[in-house]
């Protein structure tokens, strides 16, 4: 909306938050401020600070930047009041207090990475492939009290393809999202939602969870998993932040597979049981079925495509943990 005079003040922290921003500030939006997380130690030994992607977009632009270590604090919240905002637009943040949400009067509405109200939590389109869905989305609604639960304005979906892996996925929501972000500004600008409760909105399935991803999260449980569930898997933690395996004692990251067919296979090979020729092919046993490893990298090794990798491992182990 080229003549939009609401005050909009943008919450966000990861480059996925950029694409929206960016479209904001270009298309005429008035962005008066952002808010961003506080600054993340980097480097190897976390000595390092550096500014989120959001903080470095607003800069470039000159808009004021508003970094909080709590959301409640006063000092913060007072400075939250004096910029008169009209709407806060959160796109990959953090939870706010209603202190926070119920400021602007009209309202705070968020951009979450799933079709609510399936994936509520913090890593939608990870589990999205994780559980090997062919469909995700993006929604905007209104936040509330709880995680993700609030009135959904839109929704858009889009597919997952069989080799989608998460940046595959993460980059074409986020151009959607943008588009999403700015036309849920309008009409909400406009006075035309008519916002819907999650508990009215059809789901197929039971609801699934996205809660944060830790580093355990990652290892991959080749007793429980058939091949294509660790194929999934792998999809779902590429390129960041990878699955994992453990190799003569040595973690070792595995950022694309594929599944071997039944005709190439050994059969009756314990899960973690490892198959290569040590040039070509890596492939690992699963609960069910084969899969080969395609791009993975050792502790403290560069990424590589299998065949560089097995020039120079020379695996001797016969199994994976």
């Amino acid at each position: 909306m080229a003549d939009s005079k609401i005050r909009i003040i943008y919450m966000g922290t990861p480059d996925f938050a950029v694409e929206p921003l960016r479209r904001l500030v270009e298309g005429g939006y008035n962005i008066v401020a952002v808010v961003t997380m506080p600054y993340k130690p980097v480097g190897r030994h976390h000595d390092v600070l550096q500014q989120s992607p959001v903080k470095q977009y607003a800069l470039s632009r000159s808009i004021p930047v508003l970094q909080p270590e709590r959301l409640k604090d006063e000092t913060f919240l007072t400075a939250l009041r004096s910029y008169e905002a009209d709407l806060q637009v959160v796109v990959a943040f953090r939870m706010l207090p209603e202190v926070v949400w119920a400021m602007p009067r009209l309202g705070t509405f968020n951009l979450h990475a799933a079709l609510l109200p399936q994936y509520r939590g913090a890593a939608p389109i990870n589990w999205a492939i994780i559980n090997g869905d062919r469909e995700t989305g993006i929604t905007t609604f209104f936040l509330d009290h709880d995680i993700d639960t609030g009135k959904v304005i839109y929704r858009e979906s889009v597919p997952i393809h069989e080799d989608d892996d998460v940046e595959a996925v993460h980059d074409r929501l986020m151009m959607l999202g943008a588009d999403l972000v700015l036309k849920t500004v309008d009409d909400v600008e406009r006075g035309v939602v008519n916002p819907i409760p999650q508990s009215e909105l059809a789901v197929d399935g039971p609801l699934r969870p996205a809660p944060k991803i830790f580093k355990e999260t990652c290892q991959i449980r080749w007793f429980e998993l058939s091949a294509r569930q660790v194929y999934n898997f792998v999809r779902g933690l590429s390129p960041y932040p990878a699955a994992w395996t453990i190799l003569s004692g040595t973690m070792l990251k595995i950022y694309k597979t594929s599944l071997v067919p039944c005709a190439e296979t050994l059969p009756d090979a314990r899960p973690g049981t490892i198959d290569t020729d040590g040039k070509k092919y890596f492939r690992v046993a699963c609960r069910e079925g084969w899969v080969a490893l395609e791009s993975l990298q050792l502790a403290g090794k560069r990424r590589m495509d299998v065949g560089d990798f097995l020039r120079g491992a020379h695996i001797v182990a016969e199994c994976v943990e």
